[in-house]
């Protein structure tokens, strides 16, 4: 799990999760806010490396994430 707030000042807590086919994703969950949670792929094959992919990235990786991330369907 890793925090972060992104350039318009909006917390956001990112974990590991898992789609049914089994690609690992990035779960960019909302602190303090009622909106959706979004999500971005990873590259990772694992959940290890997943969250290797997510505590690699620096700010800017980040930011970048939560800018090509889409709301999670339900």
């Amino acid at each position: 799990m890793r925090f972060f707030v992104d350039g318009s000042g909006r917390s956001w807590q990112i974990v590991i999760g898992r789609e049914s086919w089994g690609t690992h994703m990035a779960l960019l969950v909302p602190v303090g806010r009622n909106d959706p949670v979004r999500t971005a792929p990873l590259r990772a094959v694992s959940a290890d490396a997943a969250q290797a992919e997510i505590d690699a990235l620096d700010e800017a990786g980040l930011q970048k994430l939560v800018d090509s991330s889409r709301i999670r369907e339900s």
